[in-house]
This record gives C-alpha cells, structure tokens and sequence, in this order.
C-alpha cells in the first residue's frame, strides 16, 4: 500500500503544473468600455424560447393581451431573450398588441406572442383566425412554437388590455 502512495505522488510530482489564467481564454475585452465591445458577444446570441401554458391546462396557453404604449417614433424593440443584450428580432409601433404569455423572474420583461397586424383589431377579434394558437388551452407548459412571431419585450411599455 505504501508503494502505491509513493508511486502516485511520485507521478504526480513529475505532471505538467500550469498557472490557471493561462489556460484561460483570452479576456482583453473584459475591461472594455459598454461601447466598444463588439456586436459578436456571446450574449447577443442567446435566445430563451416564450413559454406558454403557464397557467395550467384549463386557461388560454397566454392569459391576457397588452398594447404598446409609450414606444416613440422607432417603436418597441422585441428581443430574442429577457435581457438588453439580446438581439432584436424585429419592432413594435404603437398601439400594436401582442399576446402575454410568460414574464421573467424579475418582471421586467414580457414574453409575448405576436399576431399579424389586422386593421382596426380589437380584443374581440384578436381571439380569431389571427389568434395565433394561443387562445385556447394547452396540455402542459411549453415553448411557443406556432405560425406567429414571438419574442421579449420590456414590461414598461406594455399596458394590459385583455386577460
């Protein structure tokens, strides 16, 4: 048994010991300025999927719907996932509506479920053909995956108008 011990410490005696920063990744952009980092981060590359059915299988998959509001001239930014960085998927102008679906932990960003731009939609319409598959209930809890874009966007700008 002794033999074994001073084996294993004589081997590992003899193995290749590297200071751990230098196996490491080269961070030169961790103490860069916001402005300066490049648009390749890996966090604007992450996506989170918007769940729906969170309210359980005997209520619509999204529970309510919202209007822009307070959006500006260059509208509201849907992002790919919960967070600043994340990419842009596409813009929403004011008094657009969207179906709400999940919120983040920290509820600053809304999940929603985008239907094709009708004229003078209403909240009594929107639950038609342009409902986007949200409007009934689902078996379980799951991330959307129907015919209409989804995506985040900043609970701030989002008033509740159905649900």
């Amino acid at each position: 048994m002794r033999s074994l011990i001073s084996l294993f410490l004589l081997l590992s005696a003899c193995s290749d010991s590297s200071d751990v920063l230098e196996e490491l990744p080269n961070s030169s952009i961790a103490g860069a300025p916001r402005d300066s980092v490049p648009e390749t981060r890996l966090e604007s590359h992450l996506t989170r999927p918007v769940t729906i059915g969170e309210d359980g299988s005997r209520l619509d998959a999204c529970g309510g719907l919202g209007q822009v509001v307070r959006a500006g001239a260059r509208g509201l930014a849907v992002r790919a996932a919960p967070f600043d960085e994340a990419q842009e998927t596409r813009r929403m102008a004011e008094g657009s509506r969207a179906f709400i679906c999940t919120r983040s932990l920290d509820q600053k960003w809304l999940g929603v479920v985008i239907p094709p731009a009708v004229p003078a939609q209403t909240a009594e319409n929107a639950a038609g053909p342009e409902d986007c598959g949200v409007s009934s209930p689902v078996d379980r809890k799951q991330p959307y995956d129907g015919p209409c874009e989804s995506g985040w966007v900043s609970s701030a700008f989002i008033r509740l108008i159905a649900g």
